[in-house]
């Protein structure tokens, strides 16, 4: 139990809000960057904006396989012009000669002189087949089909800006603008440790009060989609030495350490006093729901966030406060996750004096709650798709537009 010169005994608790900015207040984006082939790339934070030193496309082309042409010859010669020349992508076109169309497939730079493209299935042979078109489709619009130089990214143009995480597409506007390689910044380790007497490895048989360690590979896992370096998932045992030695080991060679359990009043939670034995604790009980009993302070130096012990409040806990900590620790814009107003699915007539995020999915537009919001039903989290937030203190009527965060989005 807390005693009457505990420090945190006396604090009310903090706001999701102020808990928040808080800990974003208290780290800074990693130093050290780094330039890695773009194949090697992906998931990491880039730390210095790409700026396109050429215009892509770099010429005008085409985007059809067609004729290239001059309208005001088309117009003068009654819609039916010869054909002299051909030209495919990659080549270097002869400019067009007057009073004639240039056989043009799609990507080809449009020849010198012509100002329009007319798509293959907009002309017919003519003549006889002796080398003339007839276009059957007028009139034709100035600068049809034809793909302006520049007309995807514009020479000096910032493609990708610094703080993004990097995906498939990023890397494949890097390449189109000459990139080879691309400056991110180091990966952010993360310790992990896990507290509970009662926890037992999966495929062990199970004694009576025990049940399975699901937050080890929950958290290891989320923590890896958020582009984390795992530098060890540790289970420690309900003893102050035992967890005081863990976490200093963990410190030793982590840029951040998160716990889980240990950080209530209980008699077995001793992570709060082991964080205290090797540094100090700056935030402790926020307003939320789940997961009220959330750390942040340090250990060594080292920032350090204790979730609760309850899975599911682990969870939650660590896309609430723990995804913006490490996206402002991997040097990420924006730090904190875009809410998306979606309708509710539901009514709430009793108000909460916590901040609640509650387990959703979208269905038919709206957000619907999985039917048992008890914080020790994990499966919830599975058959959700995202968290809504309800603010402390408001009631909820069916239709009304909540903040909703995407387990993609969070996790992403």
């Amino acid at each position: 139990m807390p005693t009457p010169t505990d420090p945190q005994r006396a604090k009310p608790m903090l706001s999701v809000t102020e808990a928040r900015a808080r800990l974003l207040a208290a780290v800074e984006p990693l130093a050290g960057v780094e330039a890695v082939p773009l194949e090697r790339a992906l998931g990491r934070v880039a730390a210095t904006s790409l700026v396109a030193p050429r215009d892509v496309p770099l010429a005008d082309n085409s985007a059809m396989d067609g004729f290239a042409l001059r309208l005001a010859d088309l117009e003068a010669a009654g819609g039916t012009l010869p054909v002299a020349g051909r030209t495919a992508a990659g080549q270097r076109p002869q400019a067009l000669a007057p009073g004639t169309a240039m056989r043009i497939l799609t990507g080809a730079v449009v020849p010198e002189g012509a100002d329009a493209v007319v798509p293959i299935e907009d002309v017919e042979v003519a003549d006889g087949g002796a080398g003339a078109i007839r276009v059957t489709r007028m009139p034709v619009a100035p600068g049809a089909n034809i793909r302006r130089a520049g007309e995807d990214v514009a020479r000096g143009t910032v493609v990708l800006p610094a703080g993004r995480r990097l995906r498939p597409q990023d890397l494949g506007v890097a390449a189109s603008v000459g990139a080879t390689h691309l400056e991110v910044r180091r990966t952010l380790r993360v310790a992990v440790v896990v507290t509970g007497d009662e926890l037992v490895e999966p495929g062990r048989e199970l004694a009576p009060g025990q049940l399975y360690d699901s937050n080890r590979p929950m958290l290891a896992a989320a923590l890896v989609a958020l582009g984390c370096d795992v530098t060890r998932v540790e289970r420690v045992r309900d003893d102050l030495a035992a967890t005081t030695d863990a976490l200093r080991a963990a410190a030793a060679d982590a840029d951040l350490v998160v716990t889980s359990g240990g950080v209530s009043v209980g008699e077995e939670d001793h992570v709060k006093s082991a964080v205290r034995a090797l540094g100090a604790i700056e935030v402790w009980k926020v307003a939320v729901q789940p997961g009220k009993p959330i750390g942040f302070g340090r250990i060594a130096g080292v920032p350090w966030l204790g979730l609760p012990g309850n899975p599911v409040s682990s969870l939650v806990t660590l896309l609430v406060f723990g995804v913006p900590l490490i996206r402002r620790q991997q040097g990420r814009e924006p730090a904190e996750p875009a809410a998306v107003p979606v309708p509710a699915g539901f009514a709430r007539a009793t108000p909460n004096r916590r901040e609640e995020y509650v387990r959703v999915a979208l269905q038919g537009g709206r957000v619907v709650p999985y039917h048992h919001q008890g914080s020790g039903v994990l499966q919830s989290t599975a058959w959700a798709d995202g968290l809504a937030r309800v603010p402390a203190g408001a009631l909820v009527q069916e239709g009304e537009p909540l903040d909703y965060f995407a387990f993609a989005e969070l996790l992403g």
